[in-house]
């Protein structure tokens, strides 16, 4: 146990340091090839679909991607850790950390975020387009400013749940095997679990399960980023993110996303959401928020410093309850 609490902390203090550099070869990129690969083999190539499966079939295919990839996932990680555990402890206790550090994405997010706020700050508003197409799933080449602001906003506020809070919090309860399995139902969800005609049927199974599996913690992250809100001053109300979280937290077709999306829209005072468009299609979607300012460029920066002291927070109160366990667990 004193070598999972030592990894969980060092774990956290690398990605917050270090992020995800680019050269180094990612596990979570070895998934998504990996799920790129079954979904080719089971259902075709994008623009080539097997048009031989009805929808109980590409639902079992589904069900069958989600099966091979958690297995997957959490054999490899726990042969990996075990072994290095039996060979030396120490060695165990690095190799975790290593895991944990790639298991977070707080610092990525950050960076990729801020990379749009760089470049609406110069005023090259297409760099900034093309910045904010890698992390959000919209349609971001006829955005104006504030479209791509509050896209980059908007991707900051859910992934604070997603790419940091729920991950600390499966990692903290079941070290990495409980972390990678985590991540790989967010990576498969954020591969086929789109509501359009590839994937309504196919990507069914792995949504309903990253609803689950994100249930409890992004309503854990919505309250961890309402106290973050009280300690990080005057850019953040604590109250209206409270009472926005409140009235706005279930205007989502997910049953999570609006949870963290709303606690920011309130903390910063502005409005988020609305309709957007994906794959060309407009898509009709409620507004979360009050329009008690209009969202402006250095909101992506007060973002990130929520993000970030959330995560901290959240960091500290599981920190402290694996440092307990270790003393008198």
């Amino acid at each position: 146990m004193s070598y999972h609490f030592i990894a969980y902390i060092c774990g956290f203090l690398l990605d917050m340091m270090l992020g995800d550099p680019y050269w180094l070869p990612h596990p979570i990129r070895v998934i998504g090839r990996a799920i790129s690969v079954l979904e080719r083999y089971f259902i075709g190539a994008k623009g080539q679909e097997r048009q031989d499966l009805n929808v109980r079939q590409k639902r079992g295919l589904g069900k069958l991607l989600v099966e091979i990839v958690l297995l997957g996932t959490v054999s490899t990680t726990a042969v990996i850790l075990l072994g290095a555990y039996r060979i030396h402890p120490m060695l165990g206790m690095v190799c975790e950390c290593v895991m944990t550090y790639q298991i977070l994405a707080t610092k990525c997010l950050k960076v990729e975020s801020m990379k749009v706020y760089t470049h609406l700050k110069a005023g090259s508003l297409e760099e900034a387009r093309c910045a904010v197409s890698m992390i959000v799933g919209r349609d971001t080449e006829h955005l104006d400013e504030i479209g791509v602001a509050k896209a980059a906003i908007e991707t900051v506020a859910e992934n604070t749940s997603d790419g940091s809070i729920a991950p600390l919090i499966y990692t903290a309860i079941g070290g990495p095997i409980g972390g990678f399995a985590y991540k790989a139902i967010n990576t498969m969800d954020s591969m086929v679990g789109y509501r359009n005609e590839r994937y309504l049927d196919f990507g069914r199974a792995a949504a309903k399960l990253d609803d689950a599996v994100n249930y409890l913690p992004s309503r854990i992250a919505a309250y961890l980023m309402i106290g973050a809100c009280a300690v990080l001053g005057k850019d953040f109300s604590a109250r209206d993110a409270l009472r926005i979280h409140r009235r706005d937290c279930r205007k989502h077709a997910s049953p999570n996303s609006a949870q963290t999306e709303s606690v920011c829209a309130g903390a910063l005072g502005v409005q988020l959401a609305g309709s957007a468009s994906y794959f060309g299609k407009m898509v009709e979607k409620p507004y979360i928020g009050d329009a008690q300012r209009a969202v402006e460029t250095e909101d992506i920066a007060r973002a990130n410093r929520l993000l970030y002291g959330t995560a901290f927070l959240a960091e500290t109160i599981l920190g402290a309850v694996l440092y307990l366990l270790t003393r008198f667990g």
